[in-house]
């Protein structure tokens, strides 16, 4: 199983607690009772409630974000967390569904387009506290890279390794470990090499599962077809960090 150790903090709930949202908009329902159940472990509690609250206030963002929080799918958390982006930008927990995007994103190792949202999240709420925290992610990556270079430019560059495979599926990632070995015992049952990556970042630990081993990146697009298409999910393409 491929480890990647990052420091960041505990479990679902991101730093939504710790820091009030930008405005408060007295219209919108009040999650905060819901997220700290879920940062206290009470993930049923908060279930249970979000079914009241999405029958009486469907068109709520703050409901919509707490159920977000709770989707054990990463993909679907964030096809909300864009919605509210999108729809209800002066809602107050609009600037955290846009931290939890850069989240995603940072996870799944699309690192370009996790800046892209920092990017945006900079624009759009310059004084919202994810700032310093996304920042903060981003210069821990920048000084892991910068290690990882000295580190193999030490190395023989004349060693063999094991494998020549370069590249992989990326396809899927979950907050449900459970969810994320479903997906995993449905590749092996097809006899289809796959493996497991646990990332933590702001707080959220997501499962991302990986299928498939290639030498060429051609490879690797028609098996991404495939997989997309079969297991319907919505994989990428990414190297295979070298040994």
């Amino acid at each position: 199983m491929l480890r990647l150790k990052l420091k960041f903090f505990s479990y679902l709930v991101l730093p939504i607690i710790l820091f009030s949202p930008l405005k408060l908009f007295s219209q919108e329902v009040d999650i905060v009772p819901y997220l700290k159940a879920i940062e206290n472990g009470n993930i049923g509690e908060a279930k249970e409630k979000l079914a009241d609250l999405k029958t009486e206030y469907p068109d709520d963002p703050s409901v919509m974000f707490l159920d977000g929080v709770l989707k054990e799918n990463g993909q679907e958390a964030i096809v909300i967390y864009q919605n509210i982006v999108d729809h209800y930008p002066n809602s107050k927990y609009a600037d955290a569904s846009l931290y939890r995007i850069f989240s995603y994103y940072y996870a799944l190792g699309l690192y370009d387009t996790a800046r892209e949202k920092l990017k945006q999240l900079k624009s759009s709420y310059p004084s919202s506290p994810y700032i310093q925290v996304a920042d903060q992610i981003l210069s821990d990556l920048e000084k892991s890279d910068s290690q990882e270079t000295n580190k193999d430019k030490t190395e023989n560059i004349n060693s063999v390794t094991e494998e020549n495979y370069k590249y992989t599926i990326q396809a899927g990632a979950f907050t449900n470990l459970d969810n994320a070995k479903k997906l995993m015992d449905e590749f092996e049952n097809a006899g289809i090499f796959t493996q497991l990556t646990d990332k933590v970042v702001g707080g959220t630990t997501f499962h991302v599962v990986h299928a498939g081993k290639f030498e060429k990146y051609e490879e690797a697009e028609s098996f991404l077809q495939v997989v997309n298409s079969k297991y319907k999910v919505n994989g990428s393409i990414v190297s295979i960090p070298p040994k």
